[in-house]
Parts: C-alpha cells; structure tokens; sequence
C-alpha cells in the first residue's frame, strides 16, 4: 500500500473561494487491478472554468461532490501497470488532477509522446489551453486577413497563445490584462497594443486610442466592461468568440449584461460561446501549427508555479486575484 495526498472540495463557495472550502486528505493505494496502471502525478492544472463546478448547478460538466478529490488535468508517470498498453516510466496525461497519485483503468489516460517539449506543456500551450486559442480563433471567429483582434484576458494562458496564434498569421493585436508586467509579457510576444485595464479609468477610451479604425475579432475571457468595450468598437460583420467571463465567475448576484447588445443588430456582428471539448477533432491540425510555430520562434509560453499539493488552492484562488502570468500550474513531483 502507498500513501497518496489529495485535495477535496469541503464546502461550496460563496462568491470567491477561500482555504476553507477546501480539504488536504491522505489515502492509500493498493496495487493497480486488472487492466488498471498507478500513475504518480508530476503536474496538474488549475483553470478558472473549476469555479463553476463548484456550484451545485447543471452545467456542460457535472459538479465537484463534497467530500471528494476534485479532478483536472494532470500529467504524470506510470509507476505499476496491469495493461500491456502501458508500461513503468510512460507519461500519461489524465483528469485525475488535484491528487498525488491514482490507480485508474488505462483507458482512462492518454500516453503522451512529448516530441521534445517539456511535460507540462500539455497542461498549457500544447494542451487544452492552447487548444482553446486555437479553435477560438480560427474556428469560431473565423479569424480572415486584414482582420484587427482584440484580446481580453489576454495574458493568461488561453489569452497570450490567442494573441501568438493571430501574430503568426501577421494580423494587428491588441491585448488587454492587468498591471505592468503582464503589459510587459504582451509586448515581448508581438501584441501591438497593450492595455493595461486595472491603470485606464476609461476601457472604451483605451481600446478606441488601440483601434481607432476598430476591431474585427474580439476574443472574449473577461465579460462585463471588456465585452462592453468590444462592442462599441466592432467594426461591421465583427465576430465575438466568448470563451469565458472571469469576471463574474464569483459574482454572488449576476451583474447586468453589457447595455450596448443593441449595437449588435446595427453592426451585423456575430457572436457564439464555446466549449474547447467539442472541438477536440481539430487537435491535430492544432499540434502540427503549433510545431511549425515553435520551430520558427513565433510561439513561446509563460507559467507561474505552485510547488507541493498543498498548495494546489492557493494557485486556484491566486486565477482570480491575477496572481498568474501565463499557465498556472502546481508541480508535484
């Protein structure tokens, strides 16, 4: 038998999280059953979409039940295996994040090939993130040449690849994110115009002195004033990829929706919510881009990193006070 440390969701949040609401807890782990391998856990991901599941609410994704290890995305290392699918030292990929190690069937995981990135990166830029970004832009907003992108969000990890992605393709960014070193981050990777939202006392202002001719691609992280801003700033037949609203993730009562959505109707503007896992048919292309991409210097990645499972909630909770620059992640091993 071998102990394992996990993290488990104590009590539902009211608004943001807190410690409280969270719960370190030791298990122990027998040897892994028939078609089942143990997997040691090296990283594991921590995304603002969580928040959600925390709610006792129907959503796309069931919630997290109290009492129990959460899940996420993790990456880690087969130590014992009873599949011949895998073998000791093979590094898998998994929702079996938020705990140190697990025994799971192997159909449960994915064997990673990491082609000379670093592991974690599944996590982030070649993982659902990146994705993400990728599926946003090209698919949902049908991103077209000469098109003016706006980001919100834009330093994080979702963000940042959306903004390399449309500078690969050489279109004009603008990238919106909070404080002096993420403006910093946006201009080191090609964004156009930062602005940093937290120093501007006027949003719509900042994104019309970005694009005085306006924007054609609006990515959206944030919600609230930054979609506001985005519409007043469209140009005709614009289109809108909403990906998230961090904003409001935490909102106890939900605030009022931009008051500006008329302008869609005059604007012809197009815009459609998404969900990276209904896209996943497009890995593919996204891993042969992203190649092509890193190979040629276009494409780089920040992280910020928590060490040691007992940490794991505070880099939750750090996703929504801006504590992270890039793709939060806890290290485990």
């Amino acid at each position: 038998m071998a102990a394992a440390r996990e993290i488990r969701l104590k009590s539902r949040p009211n608004g943001r999280p807190v410690a409280d609401n969270f719960e370190l807890a030791s298990v122990e782990l027998g040897a892994p059953g028939a078609g089942e391998a143990q997997v040691k856990n090296l990283w594991m991901t921590v995304d603002p979409y969580m928040r959600g599941r925390m709610n006792d609410v129907k959503s796309y994704v069931p919630p997290f039940q109290l009492g129990k290890a959460m899940e996420g995305g993790a990456v880690g290392e087969v130590v014992a295996s009873n599949d011949p699918a895998l073998k000791p030292g093979d590094l898998v990929q998994s929702n079996f994040g938020w705990r140190e190690a697990f025994n799971a069937p192997a159909s449960a995981v994915q064997k990673l090939d990491p082609q000379g990135l670093p592991a974690q990166a599944f996590l982030g830029a070649a993982g659902m993130p990146g994705l993400t970004a990728y599926v946003g832009l090209l698919r949902v907003a049908g991103l077209k040449d000469g098109d003016v992108v706006f980001v919100s969000g834009a330093a994080g990890a979702v963000g940042s690849m959306v903004c390399q992605i449309a500078k690969a393709k050489g279109h004009t960014v603008i990238g919106s994110a909070g404080g002096a070193q993420k403006v910093a981050f946006l201009r080191s990777i090609g964004v156009d115009h930062a602005i940093d939202y937290k120093a501007e006392r006027d949003l719509n202002a900042a994104l019309a002195a970005a694009a005085p001719d306006g924007i054609d691609v609006y990515f959206d992280n944030v919600g609230g004033e930054h979609l506001e801003a985005a519409l007043n700033a469209a140009r005709p037949f614009g289109r809108f990829a909403l990906c998230g609203a961090i904003s409001m993730y935490n909102a106890t009562e939900l605030p009022p929706g931009p008051p500006n959505l008329v302008q869609m109707v005059g604007k012809q503007l197009r815009m459609e919510g998404f969900i990276v896992s209904s896209h996943w048919n497009m890995m593919g292309d996204f891993h042969r881009d992203l190649a092509a991409w890193v190979k040629a210097g276009k494409v780089t990645w920040k992280e910020t990193v928590f060490e040691g499972i007992e940490r794991a909630p505070d880099a939750f909770m750090g996703l929504f006070t801006g504590e992270n620059l890039g793709k939060m992640l806890v290290k485990l091993a």
